[in-house]
């Protein structure tokens, strides 16, 4: 893919939002300008996947996985919760 990178100004680039999206998938990078200065970068999700050095699971992977799902989430303590009365009808 050639990269066909531009500017484009911060005001600009918020009212061309959806244009902005299609021009960085087809033509790579894009810089978003504040005042005249590079303050962003839009780059297509497969540079920025291979910039992050890890390919991004999918939800068949996710859910074909063998390993539990639940290893991230926090158990909170029981401890922590207080009761409240049932609402009266």
């Amino acid at each position: 893919m050639e990269s066909k990178s531009r500017e484009w100004p911060l005001a600009e680039a918020k009212a061309r939002f959806s244009e902005l999206v299609v021009f960085a998938e087809k033509n790579g990078p894009q810089y978003v300008t504040r005042r005249g200065k590079r303050a962003a970068v839009l780059v297509p999700i497969d540079e920025f996947e291979k910039l992050q050095g890890k390919p991004r699971p999918t939800i068949k992977d996710w859910l074909s996985a063998p390993e539990a799902r639940i290893g991230t989430l926090p158990i909170p303590d029981r401890k922590t919760f207080k009761s409240r009365k049932p609402p009266a009808l």
